[in-house]
Parts: C-alpha cells; structure tokens; sequence
C-alpha cells in the first residue's frame, strides 16, 4: 500500500472546514456527511450501517476507514475476514407492503486498488458472512439507530458454498434454515467466533480428504 494511498485513508473528525487555497469556507465536512447520509433506511446508506455496527459488535480496531475495494467488508484483529449483507423490510420509498427479504450470495471479482487487477475466478474470499436485517416493521418509528432494531444471521462460508440451491441469493426461510434465529447485536461476537471456528474445521477436514482420481 502506497504512502498517498495511506494518506487517502486517515480518518477525518468531520470538522474539517472546506477551503479555497488556505481561507477557509462556512461549511464542514460534516455539513455533506449529514447531507448526503442522512437517510439511513435507504439501500446504499443502510449496507454502510450494517457494516458499520458489525464492525463494533465485534471490536474492530484496526480497520478505522471502510475500505470500499477490500477483498471483503471487515477484517478483525485476529484476521477473521467478514462479508457484511443487509436487507429491510421497510423502505425510504411509498411501500404498499413490506420489502420480500433476499440477500446477495453472489461470488465476485476481487479487485486489488494496489495492482489495478482484478481476480480471474468469481470467488468468496470471506471466512464467515454476516446477514444484517433491519426487522424493524413500522416506518413512523424505524430507528436504524437503534441495534434492537436489528437480527443477525451467521453462517460460515463453506454453508453456502455448499448449497443445492441457488448460489446468487438467499432468502430469509432459506438462511434461517441454515442459521436459524437470528442473533441480538450483544452476541454477535460470539457468533462470528464460532462460525469462524467451524470454517476453520470444514478447511481443515477438507485438507485432509484424499483426492479422487480423475
């Protein structure tokens, strides 16, 4: 990583005036962080949020800017890598009913902001993917503020790796299937650890299965 890209990527307090040259102007950049995020609810906000709040249920320290490019959405301190999905039920937008809940599975292409390369392979590069729902059901008082608000589903990633199903989505019956309740935010942590730990198992059971003969 490139010094001018570490500089990109120091955080900011949100006080930093914008300026012309050295004279500074009347507005902050926490002026456009409220103008431009404010609508928690809506999808491309929301997805941030989610990571966000994962990354807090479960200490992350060493990741103090979202890095938009990274192979996968979080990286905790003792290198578990996490995939972050969210979804709600209830919309920025006029709904005449709830939202259906469907999260994206899909494998991708990773990019390297370091090379300007891309991965050949479609891959999922996390260890353990976390489903984010805002099961909040009422729009006057949805509050994405509010953690209670939220359930977590989480799986490790071999769980859907081996799907019979579809391998681009999954819905809400589908995952709850596989994870069963979704968890409170005050546990999240707990259920990250353990999903790790099982993918950690299945990698290591699957290094040891003899290779069948083509």
């Amino acid at each position: 990583m490139t010094s001018d890209f570490q500089r990109l990527r120091v955080p900011r307090a949100g006080s930093e005036s914008f300026h012309v040259n050295s004279r500074a102007l009347a507005f902050a950049l926490s002026d456009f962080w409220s103008w431009s995020t404010s609508d928690l609810v809506s999808n491309a906000t929301r997805g941030k949020l989610a990571e966000f709040i994962v990354s807090r249920a479960i200490g992350i320290t060493g990741q103090p800017v979202r890095d938009e490019w990274a192979p996968c959405d979080l990286l905790t301190d003792d290198g578990i890598r996490i995939e972050v999905k969210s979804a709600a039920y209830v919309q920025s937008w006029h709904q005449k009913a709830h939202s259906p809940i469907v999260f994206s599975i899909r494998r991708t292409r990773k990019w390297d902001p370091d090379t300007n390369h891309s991965t050949k392979e479609q891959l999922r590069t996390a260890d353990v993917y976390v489903f984010a729902l805002l099961a909040h059901l009422d729009k006057a008082s949805i509050d994405p503020l509010d953690v209670s608000q939220w359930q977590f589903f989480v799986l490790p990633t071999f769980q859907l790796d081996e799907r019979k199903r579809s391998q681009s989505s999954i819905t809400l019956k589908s995952l709850r299937t596989l994870a069963g309740d979704g968890v409170s935010f005050e546990v999240l942590a707990a259920s990250v650890a353990s999903a790790s730990e099982r993918q950690k198992e299945n990698r290591a059971n699957s290094a040891l299965e003899p290779t069948r003969p083509s």
